[in-house]
């Protein structure tokens, strides 16, 4: 497993990219980060929430919620363009972060 703290700082990134591609809530957003990192992270609960509180008080994110039939209300979160935005300079930022840490890895030691 890969530590938390490694990517702490893209748990945004992460929810983000998953909103592009449409809105979802949070069970199924903490389902979609466990698959597309092939097991290898597993976003918390805890954190996950902590996230969208966080981008949806920086206006990254709305919410709205689901029409549900039976059960609890889910909360669904879709991204705005000033998210989309952020998305975009994060990937910049993580193009730059990886080649600089990749100056102080070794290969082939």
């Amino acid at each position: 497993m890969i530590s938390s703290d490694v990517l702490r700082g893209y748990n945004d990134t992460m929810v983000l990219y998953l909103l592009l591609q449409e809105p979802s809530y949070g069970y199924e957003l903490a389902k979609k980060i466990k698959e597309t990192s092939s097991g290898i992270y597993t976003m918390k609960e805890t954190t996950l929430y902590a996230v969208f509180q966080r981008l949806e008080k920086n206006g990254l994110v709305t919410s709205f919620y689901g029409d549900e039939t039976g059960g609890k209300r889910r909360t669904y979160y879709k991204i705005t363009e000033e998210g989309r935005a952020y998305y975009e300079e994060k990937c910049a930022e993580w193009s730059l972060t990886k080649k600089v840490i990749e100056r102080f890895i070794e290969r082939g030691v």
